[in-house]
């Protein structure tokens, strides 16, 4: 049996008592302090996902890249918004009027040919309240939805809701314009509200009340408001229809709720998504020869 010569050994370390000192490698992970990064990512799971799925997206989780699109999506509309209320001659800016009415970016009925303006009417808001009211509402769920589910999937259902709400306004409200990024807001709010239902039971019991509620609070009383802008209010000017809040809140539990449940999985092989987009395209199609042979908007 080979010798072995002590003095040529790593001696333990040890503190002065004696005891071995522990090194890093031995600290459970328990003991390792969390970031705020981390403990950022830790809230969004459980706010955004059920408790099976939290330990892999923890797992990967990181603050880089940061929620892109939401954000410069925001950056966009808030700029047009104060180019309009800024350096376009206006009666007021709290609530705007001739400036956005002429806007080659608004939806109007009578210029529907024009294709962009059934999407780029997404940027351009009615007033203060407008614009304030979308972009907190799709800054606080839109960032924890692409932290999660990243930009594509985010970007996808903001869209779809966008185009989804002109194309309903168009068909069930023909003669009206319409302006504001409210279908793309209601398509991350529908698509949430679905996941936060159907997972109600894989959640933290607490926040998933909470949830539920501050989503159907929020959505009455803008409702309210989109009614009352849209039948009872008597200011002149051009009526803005509501649909497009129907729309947005119907791609949103539908194509939203396919595309944010699938967190970890294959999306191309959930047969739900590709009823959704046959679905989509289905209502597409029609909405394109209803605009051609039989809307009553001149």
């Amino acid at each position: 049996m080979e010798d072995i010569d002590l003095e040529q050994r790593k001696p333990f370390p040890v503190d002065r008592d004696g005891r071995k000192v522990k090194t890093g490698a031995d600290q459970p992970d328990e003991g390792r302090k969390i970031g705020c990064c981390e403990k950022f990512q830790e809230s969004v799971s459980k706010w955004m996902l059920p408790e099976d799925s939290r330990s892999k997206y923890l797992e990967r989780a990181n603050c880089c890249p940061p929620p892109i699109f939401i954000i410069l999506i925001s950056i966009v509309e808030l700029a047009v918004f104060i180019y309009y209320a800024v350096w376009k001659p206006q009666k007021q800016w709290v609530t705007l009027d001739d400036g956005i009415w002429n806007s080659p970016l608004t939806y109007k009925p009578e210029r529907r040919q024009e294709a962009w303006r059934f999407i780029s009417y997404m940027f351009v808001h009615a007033g203060v309240e407008h614009i304030i009211g979308n972009l907190v509402m799709q800054l606080i769920l839109g960032i924890p939805l692409e932290l999660v589910h990243k930009g594509f999937e985010v970007g996808m259902v903001y869209l779809a809701g966008v185009v989804a709400g002109s194309l309903s306004s168009s068909i069930f409200d023909p003669l009206s314009a319409l302006v504001g990024a409210s279908g793309g807001v209601y398509a991350l709010i529908g698509g949430y509200f679905m996941n936060a239902v159907v997972n109600f039971r894989e959640m933290i019991p607490l926040l998933g009340v909470f949830r539920i509620l501050a989503i159907v609070i929020f959505v009455g009383v803008d409702f309210g408001f989109a009614f009352y802008r849209r039948f009872v209010n008597d200011d002149a000017g051009m009526k803005v229809s509501f649909v497009a809040h129907f729309g947005g809140i119907v791609a949103g539990m539908t194509i939203g709720y396919v595309f944010f449940s699938d967190y970890n999985k294959k999306l191309l092989k959930d047969p739900r998504f590709w009823m959704c987009i046959v679905g989509f395209v289905v209502f597409l199609l029609f909405a394109i020869l209803f605009n051609i042979f039989l809307t009553p908007a001149s």
